[in-house]
């Protein structure tokens, strides 16, 4: 976005997202429900303008940084949606609830609510589209508790507590508790009459259980009320009603490259399939000439075949200790380098990948475009030159999305 796109009428619902995948997933839920939605990548500056627009979504990288660093940012990010007439905000984490004993969901949202005046708010990770849900505190991922899942090997927040509770409670010095099931099936009356309650108790975090989307939809009318508001994306899409018919942008055309840094069990198996179809290259941390080998091999092949894969993805058996970061700054230099190879679709697996691609690419807003698969959206840049970016979380996707997403009309 730039100071030169004219103002509009205030969004109804402000978005602060902690990586930038979560910022395009929370972005195609509200799209979807047909609200006109604004992406933005980083925290705005002053003169930053918005459009007409029903939500707007700041997609930060805070959710693995020092937990003082991501809460400046996300208050930063509270502030100038406020200054833009924004009351109402959402903190997007992610499904899995990602996090450590230190933060940062708990102290970015003690800050966000405190700043708002809030007393109480909810906490619902649940999006059941995506097979994460919540019962009695606890959170599934499909039919296994979030602690036996692939989550547990996560390699910079390993979740082996499955009790949301309890790991809220070891992040916030504020009191958490739990609205069951039974009360969500009851309806939105008794949501509501149960967080009034925990509200005189000197609750400030109710977590609610959520099944299915009919749950989503009774919490989306039970928190009508609060200011601010925290959950994953499948909450968020039930907050609003649809608005207005959109039609889709086109996508550019021209080359398109694939680049995955996700070691998520999804992701590893789309990788596999992607290596079948199109021309492949793997990073590996304890290479001489990462980066320099790396973008001969795509200047020799990209121009050729029009399409590549580039990856550092790996099961845990075959990752280097404390590589993340120097395979995310690589593939952050191969999509700056494919980008001036005439590159217009670029496809990114992974949230830290995807937050050090957009970063190098330069890019800090865009237009929500069509879903390639369910809370996968083509994001469209509103600078120069035009790409066309998909930014897909390590566990979303079907398996053959990095090659589909390339053939896409």
């Amino acid at each position: 976005m730039s100071a030169g796109m004219s103002a509009g009428m205030s969004p109804l619902l402000g978005c602060v997202a902690d990586d930038y995948t979560g910022g395009t997933d929370v972005a195609a839920a509200l799209r979807r429900s047909g609200l006109r939605t604004v992406l933005i990548f980083g925290v705005p500056g002053p003169a930053t303008a918005l459009p007409d627009s029903d939500a707007v979504v700041v997609a930060l990288k805070t959710r693995s940084i020092p937990a003082g660093e991501a809460v400046a940012a996300s208050l930063a990010v509270q502030e100038w949606l406020r200054e833009r007439g924004v009351r109402r905000l959402y903190f997007k984490y992610c499904s899995t609830f990602d996090s450590t004993d230190q933060g940062n969901i708990g102290p970015v949202a003690d800050a966000l609510t405190e700043a708002a005046g809030a007393r109480l708010t909810v906490v619902c990770p649940a999006a059941p589209e995506h097979g994460r849900t919540v019962y009695q505190g606890h959170l599934f991922v499909g039919d296994r508790l979030l602690s036996e899942s692939s989550m547990r090997h996560h390699p910079l927040t390993p979740m082996t507590d499955p009790d949301l509770v309890r790991v809220l409670g070891r992040q916030t010095p504020h009191r958490v508790a739990l609205v069951a099931h039974e009360t969500v099936r009851r309806g939105a009356g008794a949501v509501r009459a149960a967080l009034d309650a925990l509200r005189a108790q000197d609750v400030r975090y109710a977590v609610t259980d959520a099944l299915d989307d009919r749950d989503l939809d009774v919490i989306a009318r039970a928190t009508a009320h609060l200011p601010v508001i925290t959950g994953a994306a499948g909450l968020a899409g039930a907050l609003e009603t649809a608005r207005h018919e959109q039609p889709m942008p086109a996508l550019p055309t021209g080359p398109g490259v694939v680049l995955a840094g996700s070691c998520s069990a999804a992701t590893l198996e789309q990788v596999a399939l992607a290596r079948r179809h199109l021309p492949s290259y793997r990073l590996r941390a304890e290479q001489d000439g990462l980066v320099e080998e790396a973008l001969g091999w795509l200047e020799a092949n990209l121009p050729a075949e029009g399409r590549a894969l580039v990856y550092s993805s790996a099961p845990p058996e075959e990752r280097s200790p404390g590589a993340a970061g120097l395979l995310e700054r690589a593939l952050a230099a191969v999509a700056v380098r494919a980008a001036g190879l005439g590159a217009r679709r670029i496809v990114v697996a992974g949230g830290e990948t995807s937050g050090a691609v957009v970063n190098a690419l330069g890019v800090t807003g865009a237009v929500v475009g069509a879903e390639a698969d369910r809370g996968v959206p083509w994001l469209l840049t509103t600078g120069h030159p035009s790409l066309a970016l998909l930014l897909k979380s390590g566990n979303f996707g079907r398996p053959d999305l990095l090659v589909t997403a390339l053939e896409a009309p």
